[in-house]
């Protein structure tokens, strides 16, 4: 059933609290990596400019101790989010309390308040990790603040915490709204629909270094791609099931004959390397050689060769539906990226299809090569994008008021 979107809200002189994702690398202050500040904006300005009164909360890093308070507060975020905004945006340093309560009774329409760090609550109280772990008292109390309430944290939408379901639930409860915002909208548009209903040919692009890792989405997408293709460290697991030498490459021995049932149940849709790149040690520095399916003994595959390249170029030409998640490569050193970038570009040069990138390296090699303007759909989440491509029902996304 279709989810109740954030323009789907009358917000005019309403209090919208708002679940963002403003997990971003920082340190001693200064901010890495704005994308996901500058991610949210759309459902900001949609608020704001509509005379609602946004209202924003959001986790930043793993919080196990008091000091790790001192580097993970959300104050330089909003300082940011207020140059972004080109305007004040008020930031308290608490979530809970009388001093939030006065900084949302004082609010004009039109106004932003960023509240501290959700995930200060999962230290220094009696209940233990009152976010992590969905305090339902917690929950209610976030969602007495507001009108209602816009999740546009994909991020996190795989958790179910206070801040995502928690506020949901007890908004529900009190007949109040609970709205995806535009981010969380494209999610489900890409991630969700395009996955379950793809135009075909359908091609899965897989990469990274363990199958066990996406033994449930290669389960969940061989019914429905027409190819998958696989690189990486997992392929080596893959190619062990074919009886292939691998020489030194990194595998997993116990996962051989789950590899090959999933070989034998895609029936010719999982396309393997024919050539790899390949070192004796796992340096950007070692020497590099270009092997086929087979590799030396004494040495380890570390990319997709050439040949394979080619191979996987020439299946995506024909794409008009294309997820990509994981590298082809060690593609943290640059000797051994090739295989991962020329994906991308070849993504890139695909006019015709919808083409998604599930996060992570894949996110990083798009970047790097400039192409994310040319790719329909680059996801926000890590895990939530790889449990959302497995098939299953993500908590902070079922919790959303259907329409």
């Amino acid at each position: 059933m279709a989810k109740l979107i954030v323009s789907d809200l009358d917000v005019k002189d309403k209090k919208v609290l708002v679940r963002v994702d403003f997990n971003v690398p920082i340190k001693d202050g200064v901010i890495g990596d704005d994308n996901r500040i500058v991610a949210a904006l759309p459902t900001i300005n949609y608020i704001i400019d509509n005379g609602g009164k946004a209202i924003l909360l959001s986790h930043l890093g793993r919080v196990k101790t008091a000091d790790d308070k001192k580097e993970l507060s959300l104050k330089p975020i909003a300082e940011r989010l207020s140059e972004l905004l080109k305007k004040p945006v008020t930031f308290v340093p608490e979530n809970e309390g009388q001093e939030v309560e006065n900084a949302i009774n004082n609010m004009q329409d039109g106004d932003v308040v960023v509240l501290e760090n959700t995930r200060f609550q999962d230290i220094d109280n009696d209940f233990g990790k009152r976010e992590s772990k969905n305090d339902p008292t917690l929950g209610e109390y976030w969602a007495s603040l507001g009108d209602m309430y816009v999740n546009d944290a994909f991020g996190t939408a795989h958790r179910s915490h206070a801040s995502n379901v928690g506020i949901a639930e007890a908004m529900k409860k009190a007949g109040k709204p609970a709205a995806a915002g535009y981010l969380m909208e494209k999610e489900i548009k890409f991630l969700g629909d395009a996955v379950a209903n793809p135009v075909h040919p359908f091609v899965t692009i897989l990469g990274g270094a363990k199958v066990s890792d996406k033994i449930d989405v290669i389960t969940n997408l061989i019914p429905k791609s027409d190819h998958i293709l696989i690189g990486g460290g997992m392929a080596y697991t893959f190619l062990a099931a074919q009886g292939h030498n691998i020489g030194k490459s990194l595998f997993e021995p116990d996962k051989v004959d789950l590899a090959k049932q999933l070989l034998n149940d895609a029936d010719g849709k999982i396309v393997l390397p024919v050539d790899n790149l390949a070192a004796t040690e796992f340096s950007n520095d070692a020497a590099r050689e270009v092997v086929g399916d087979d590799i030396p003994d004494n040495m380890m595959g570390l990319d997709i060769g050439p040949k394979s390249v080619e191979k996987f170029k020439d299946i995506l030409k024909d794409a008009k539906t294309v997820v990509w998640n994981g590298p082809m490569g060690a593609f943290e050193m640059p000797n051994f990226a090739e295989g991962t970038l020329e994906v991308g570009k070849s993504l890139a040069e695909l006019t015709d299809a919808t083409t998604i990138i599930g996060g992570g390296d894949s996110t990083a090699a798009a970047k790097q090569l400039g192409i994310a303007p040319k790719i329909t759909h680059i996801s926000t989440g890590g895990g939530a994008s790889l449990e959302y491509l497995e098939g299953k029902e993500l908590p902070g996304i079922v919790c959303i008021s259907d329409k």
